[in-house]
């Protein structure tokens, strides 16, 4: 393995754990605005009409998406499968222009 390659590893890997912090403030973040508007919800009509669960789906949809850019669990939100796609695109087109000579 050539110094390139591991230094773009490096960079890769230096990436995702910036993604995961990203998501883990994100995270903590939501639970705590989550958290004050439920209480003031309460203060305000003791979950007579519980408003603040609108906050919290919304946010919360945007929290899982997060997460699964951030772990990987969606393999078409990551940089590996562009660069996948990308390369495959370029085979692709390789092939075919090699078919087209012979």
């Amino acid at each position: 393995m050539n110094k390139f390659e591991q230094e773009n590893k490096y960079l890769r890997a230096k990436e995702r754990v910036a993604d995961i912090k990203k998501f883990y403030t994100s995270l903590m973040s939501y639970v705590v605005f989550i958290a004050l508007l439920a209480g003031l919800n309460y203060y305000s009509n003791q979950w007579r009409n519980p408003w603040f669960l609108w906050a919290a789906f919304g946010w919360g949809i945007g929290i899982i998406f997060h997460s699964f850019k951030a772990f990987g669990w969606l393999p078409y939100l990551n940089k590996n499968w562009e660069e996948r796609k990308i390369k495959k695109f370029m085979e692709e087109d390789d092939e075919s222009s090699n078919d087209r000579w012979t």
